[in-house]
């Protein structure tokens, strides 16, 4: 099992492409979008960031940011998906080409991987709900952080669970859902959820303290998974209206996934 969950934007000037369908495509141009937000107010403009995405899945993440000027390390454990990320590299030029370095690797092993101190950035987006047990894996990434990092993590929210099917009119699985620690992903699978209180604590604890988050997914979550894509103008609408959601109280809480971002002291 990959350590990180499928890009689903391949297109960066579309984000209603890829495999992931629009919800995704919707997700990953909030995250994106947020992270832009993150790095312009705390590094000045045109710094080179040393980047590391934990779970990178397809690179979408790591080659935009490397257009951008950055060094990205991407870690992904799945062949599959590493294959469909150094294809995509192939396809960028050289000058690009160049700041990207791909590692097959398990994002519970980034003391194996890499040294301490030695990113201003690491993402780790789709990533923890397939951890049994996230508390050490965050404690690994926050080590790989320098002083004043950033480290940036998208979750499944677990007090959002029963909103989804509630809303389907699913009245059993949403009573389910209110106890449950996990649910389902686009593939079926059952992946684990994390609590907005539970993740503050345990990033106080690893000396990377919340310093801000957000809701992703407040009313697109519900979208069916063959949905229409909409006009371009229809889009950013919708892209509005999310964006606007969540960083908003008390929308933000029932997102059905957060994006948290914390600094290293």
């Amino acid at each position: 099992m990959s350590t990180g969950a499928p890009g689903p934007a391949e297109d960066p000037a579309d984000p209603a492409s890829g495999p992931g369908g629009l919800r995704d495509a919707v997700r990953q141009e909030l995250v994106s979008r947020q992270l832009d937000e993150q790095l312009t107010s705390r590094y000045p403009v045109g710094q080179r960031l040393r980047i590391l995405d934990v779970g990178m899945g397809r690179g979408t993440e790591a080659l935009r940011l490397a257009r951008a000027g950055h060094t990205v390390t991407g870690l992904e454990s799945d062949p599959e998906l590493m294959a469909s990320a150094r294809a995509s590299l192939e396809g960028e030029p050289e000058g690009i080409r160049e700041r990207v370095r791909l590692v097959e690797g398990d994002g519970l092993q980034t003391g194996v991987h890499f040294l301490p101190g030695g990113f201003d950035v690491v993402l780790c987006h789709g990533v923890l709900m397939y951890v049994e047990e996230p508390d050490a894996m965050l404690a690994g990434l926050a080590r790989m952080l320098a002083p004043g990092g950033l480290l940036s993590l998208l979750v499944r929210n677990a007090d959002a669970l029963a909103l989804r099917p509630g809303l389907a009119g699913d009245w059993a699985g949403a009573l389910d859902a209110f106890d449950s620690p996990s649910c389902p992903d686009g593939l079926g699978r059952q992946v684990r959820a994390d609590r907005l209180s539970a993740l503050t604590a345990t990033l106080a604890g690893i000396a990377a303290p919340l310093h801000t988050w957000y809701g992703v997914g407040v009313f697109s979550d519900t979208l069916p998974d063959d949905a229409a894509v909409p006009t371009a103008g229809e889009l950013e609408l919708l892209l509005a209206a999310e964006d606007r959601a969540g960083r908003t109280e008390p929308y933000r809480r029932v997102a059905a996934l957060l994006h948290l971002c914390g600094v290293r002291g």
